[in-house]
């Protein structure tokens, strides 16, 4: 077997092929869109018309799977920077290599009207011994 029949997984974390929905805002506020092609932990490489490259600073808001988190699937906001971009083979599309450098777990709709039902403290103490259990 020659060496061109090897090849070695640089790769920490596993990757999972999915084809997920994302959203993509830049700094400037350009905002787009695309589909992950597969994703792990720390990184997401995904399809996309937004133009975009190397070093770029990102924010990426999709739903991460159960088989990703370890636990249940959840919506996620992450801060990341493109690596690598090249053709799609069209010229409007892309694939684009993301490195996760954070992560911010989004409330999904049940917790957000959850929330809404809750009474809210419109009082304003200036004083901290001014609150009290009620």
């Amino acid at each position: 077997m020659g060496m061109s029949a090897i090849q070695l997984e640089r790769r920490a974390r596993q990757r999972f092929d999915f084809n997920l929905p994302v959203s993509l805002a830049l700094p400037d506020d350009r905002r787009g869109s695309g589909f992950t092609q597969n994703l792990s932990a720390r990184g997401v490489f995904l399809c996309t018309d937004m133009p975009l490259a190397a070093g770029d600073s990102l924010e990426l808001t999709m739903s991460m799977p159960a088989e990703v988190t370890l636990a249940e699937a959840m919506r996620v906001r992450c801060q990341a920077r493109v690596l690598r971009v090249s053709s799609a083979g069209s010229k409007a599309k892309s694939f684009v290599a993301v490195q996760l450098e954070k992560y911010e777990y989004l409330p999904d709709e049940n917790d957000l009207r959850a929330l809404s039902k809750s009474p809210v403290i419109t009082e304003s103490c200036e004083d901290e011994s001014a609150i009290a259990v009620r």
